[in-house]
């Protein structure tokens, strides 16, 4: 995991110069060189080592999903959305460059996303790179992502067009899952793999990104600053629905131990230390409090 880390860092530090006008360049650098798990696109490159590609194959691929990671956090700690002045640690890139370039490095990184996979990609048919940019641009968009972070402000201020539970799924599987939907797909896509594994692989995120979020929900609870780099509690003080808020903390604990166990089993035929270790972490980090 940490290699795998390592490599993926080395890359993105790599893809992305800065030349002329540098601020731009450097707000996107910025939030982007911040020490994070990196979880998709290791994810990403592990599905497709597992399945028979090379991590040379998917790494343009999986830069350019953490690049709109990257994206979605730093829009999402705008004034205009959660308000929040600090990222894994550090200030967050509007406190650093201020509003306005915070919003158009944003959007500079989502465009420069699918440029990489274009560009960079070696050894993919024309087939793949086109249905990597149709995956990548429909999870991105109002379908996927957006939708989300859309549902997700609107039941701040409790405007629920459907039954709070059906709000809070629908937000944790286009705000939180759908990254890693997009994250596995595509590894598997690069691999070539049947249908039938691009679904199996699909169903593992979808459960895997629940979980994600509920563990989120619960951290936000339980932990601290120091332990999570950003601001805690603020979901309560907002009113913001979460699992949490919904279920109770027990409950939401139960439901994510759950789905740890239902994704370890539909991994389990792969054999993949990469996804243990990652359901286990998160496990071992919600199962000792």
């Amino acid at each position: 995991m940490k290699e795998l880390i390592e490599l993926v860092d080395k890359h993105l530090d790599e893809y992305i110069s800065v030349i002329y006008p540098e601020d731009i360049f450097k707000a996107m650098k910025y939030t982007l060189s911040l020490p994070g798990k990196r979880l998709r696109p290791v994810m990403c490159l592990e599905t497709a080592r597992i399945l028979g590609a090379e991590f040379e194959k998917a790494m343009p691929c999986a830069c350019a999903i953490e690049m709109l990671h990257v994206q979605s956090l730093i829009h999402d700690d705008l004034p205009c959305m959660d308000n929040d002045d600090f990222r894994r640690g550090k200030p967050s890139n509007h406190k650093v460059f201020g509003e306005a370039i915070a919003v158009l490095a944003g959007d500079a990184l989502i465009s420069f996303a699918p440029q990489l996979i274009i560009e960079k990609s070696v050894g993919l048919s024309a087939e793949q790179i086109v249905r990597l940019l149709h995956e990548y641009t429909y999870f991105a968009g109002a379908y996927g992502l957006i939708a989300g972070q859309v549902v997700d402000i609107e039941s701040e201020g409790g405007k629920f067009v459907k039954s709070p539970a059906e709000t809070l799924n629908f937000i944790h599987l286009n705000k939180t899952a759908v990254l890693f939907r997009l994250a596995l797909r595509c590894g598997a896509i690069i691999a070539n793999a049947e249908e039938s594994v691009i679904n199996e692989f699909d169903d593992f995120a979808k459960k895997f990104g629940l979980a994600f979020q509920i563990y989120d929900d619960i951290m936000d609870e339980i932990s601290s600053f120091e332990e999570m780099g950003k601001t805690i509690g603020k979901d309560k003080l907002s009113g913001k629905l979460t699992y949490v808020s919904l279920y109770g903390l027990d409950e939401a604990k139960d439901k994510f131990n759950h789905l740890i166990q239902e994704c370890h089993g539909i991994m389990s035929k792969y054999e993949s230390r990469i996804f243990d270790e990652i359901l286990d972490k998160l496990k071992h980090r919600i199962g000792s409090r």
